[in-house]
């Protein structure tokens, strides 16, 4: 079993990711070879929440052209991950609304 930080490598930032929180589901970039119930006890220990259920997506990589060289972005592993009614996740720590 690997360390959750191994895990868990980053959040997703995206328009849709936010969206997805006010159902209360967070997306997560994961460790390719990790398991759900290995994504599930790292985001319960990391974060201290409930976790409902977890889905995964594997993300293929896409065809990239600079100038002549064509390449492929790298592909990576996606999950979505729904807590329990009344357990958040800060992400991004207390953000204020005066701008």
């Amino acid at each position: 079993m690997n360390s959750a930080y191994e895990v868990i490598i980053r959040p997703i930032v995206s328009e849709r990711s936010f969206d997805l929180m006010n159902e209360n589901k967070y997306t997560f970039e994961v460790a390719k070879n990790a398991p759900k119930e290995e994504i599930r006890a790292a985001i319960q220990k990391l974060f201290g929440v409930r976790v409902l259920k977890v889905n995964t997506i594997n993300v293929k990589p896409k065809q990239k052209r600079v100038r002549y060289q064509v390449g492929m972005t790298r592909s990576w592993k996606k999950a979505i991950v729904t807590l329990a009614p009344g357990d958040t996740i800060e992400v991004f720590g207390k953000q204020s609304a005066e701008d």
